[in-house]
């Protein structure tokens, strides 16, 4: 869960870090900074699922003991975490920004 945190972390800090012209839309890069955001929780939802879909593969394959089941499930677990958080932070972005609209 660490190197997905670190990985969303990273691409987000890169938004931040990013000059005020390309956070604008356009077709150059490809969308705003709420976009790229959304964008980089997908990729790692899409990991942690890819994660996820391959420690099932194996426990098919007859890895199936107790401690590749409990891995399994606590990847479960960090997927609904991770999807929890990704949920609160695009809210949350969205939420400001609506609220920016209506005072502009």
């Amino acid at each position: 869960m660490t190197d997905a945190i670190n990985t969303t972390t990273q691409q987000l800090q890169a938004l931040a870090g990013s000059p005020a012209s390309s956070q604008r839309p356009s077709k150059e890069n490809g969308g705003s900074w709420y976009e790229a955001m959304a964008n980089a929780w997908g990729q790692t939802l899409d990991n942690q699922a890819n994660t996820i879909s391959t420690m099932s593969d194996s426990l098919g394959e007859g890895m199936d003991s107790p401690s590749q089941i409990t891995k399994l499930t606590a990847e479960s677990m960090r997927m609904g975490f991770m999807s929890n958080a990704s949920h609160s932070s695009l809210d949350s972005v969205g939420k400001a920004l609506e609220t920016m609209a209506r005072k502009g």
